[in-house]
């Protein structure tokens, strides 16, 4: 039955306590490493993951395990110093700093716009522009008419009222860019002095952010990427300088903001919620929005596939940058498509899974279910890998959740949940209403 236990990487290592992260110094080229092999990865496997990045355009893969590098590659004459655009995927540095300037007592996100931008920066009324606040900008909810000729337009008779701020999401891209000019009034810093100053030398990133139209882009290596990435998995925290101490910022951007779109926090995509929505349609999906990835990931996903993913469950971070000409502004298929690929990695997934299944140590309720069905298991407290298969056997979604998998997507009637040991699997059948 080992080809039921398929699961995603690094199950086994989920399920143990999380060991202890490395940081890479800050002004040296030095980088410990993981040997793939010591993660049972087969090279065979990851040929294959690199077969498809290149294929699709990819310039520079990064993956790290506890803060090491695992997998590093780099396509199509790139290398690790060249620099490359991180498209809205910088939108989550962005955030990061508008964190630092609240906890430097510069701003509140609770502050109008207007006291930053002043009075007129959009088109509205003075009534409905006071309503924008810059949390509306970090969440994507200013009320602003994102189907003008172009949504990157920062020029107030581009800035149209829409609805009032909070009542609507939509991925609009000028709002989300003021937000450098905010920064810069506040702290009398330029965005990139500012940045600068409070993130990149304190990590070691390389980095700025350029002009582009009316857009404000960020470029740095992939290294710098990856950097920022594990600074986000430890919390704001870089080898125990706590960098970001505004916990309940930090908590909050990661985390659903409203209640519009589950999937968005502050500029951060988020995966294993009930539903998400996608820039181009502001239509309302059910389920996750890589049903690949674990359900604790978060990401940053910028246009043509620049790529930050983000699994605390794990200690894993990946990084993706290059090109992926397509018609979506962040590219979600592509993202998911890669976890397909780095979910199959591992050579024997069964080797070392630590707990044991039986009858009267897991519970599954509720059952017929709507939404969530719940796992638990009375003597183990961590993510816990899954197969989901519909009644034709056809498997539907992979993953590790900590006791929580969402069906609220499929179709009622009968589907099946595989859980996986070191030495047999155990399959329960779960009825969707």
């Amino acid at each position: 039955m080992k080809h039921l236990c398929a699961i995603i990487i690094l199950t086994a290592f989920a399920l143990t306590a999380k060991a202890q992260l490395y940081f890479p110094p800050k002004t040296s080229s030095t980088w410990d490493t993981i040997s793939p092999a010591a993660l049972g990865w087969c090279e065979s496997k990851i040929d294959s993951l690199y077969s498809f990045l290149e294929a699709e355009n990819t310039k520079a893969f990064i993956l790290l395990k506890d803060g090491k590098i695992v997998l590093e590659e780099y396509f199509n004459g790139h290398s690790a110093t060249s620099n490359w655009y991180w498209a809205s995927a910088g939108k989550t540095l962005t955030a990061f700093m508008v964190g630092m300037a609240q906890q430097e007592q510069f701003l509140k996100i609770t502050d109008t716009t207007s006291t930053y931008l002043g009075k007129g920066w959009t088109a509205c009324t003075p009534a409905q522009e006071e309503k924008i606040t810059i949390w509306h900008q970090l969440t994507m909810t200013t009320g602003l008419n994102d189907d003008v000729t172009d949504h990157h337009c920062t020029l107030d008779t581009c800035l149209q009222y829409l609805a009032d701020a909070g009542t609507r999401w939509a991925y609009h891209n000028a709002p989300y860019t003021l937000l450098g000019d905010v920064i810069a009034k506040a702290t009398g810093k330029t965005l990139n002095q500012y940045t600068t100053q409070q993130l990149l030398t304190t990590i070691g990133m390389n980095g700025l952010y350029i002009n582009n139209g009316y857009n404000n882009v960020f470029y740095s290596n992939a290294r710098s990427m990856a950097r920022f990435g594990l600074l986000i998995l430890n919390k704001g925290n870089w080898n125990g300088n706590q960098i970001l101490t505004d916990t309940e910022y930090f908590d909050d951007m990661v985390n659903t903001s409203q209640n519009i779109n589950e999937s968005y926090g502050y500029l951060w995509w988020l995966n294993g919620k009930d539903s998400h929505m996608i820039p181009q349609t502001r239509k309302i999906y059910n389920g996750s929005m890589a049903p690949n990835a674990p359900d604790d990931m978060i990401a940053a996903l910028g246009k043509n596939g620049q790529f930050i993913n983000v699994v605390p469950s794990q200690n894993m971070v990946w990084i993706r940058m290059g090109n992926k000409p397509e018609n979506s502004t962040v590219s979600l298929t592509l993202n998911n498509d890669i976890w397909g690929y780095i979910n199959e990695l591992n050579c024997d997934p069964l080797s070392s899974f630590p707990i044991e299944l039986n009858n009267q140590e897991i519970q599954v309720y509720p059952n017929p279910v709507s939404n969530d069905v719940i796992i638990k298991h009375y003597h183990h407290n961590s993510a816990i890998a899954y197969k989901l298969f519909n009644n034709a056997g056809q498997l539907l979604k992979r993953g590790t959740s900590y006791g929580r998998i969402n069906l609220s997507q499929y179709k009622a009637g009968p589907y099946y949940i595989t859980l996986c040991d070191g030495n047999s699997t155990k399959t329960i059948k779960v009825i969707k209403e």
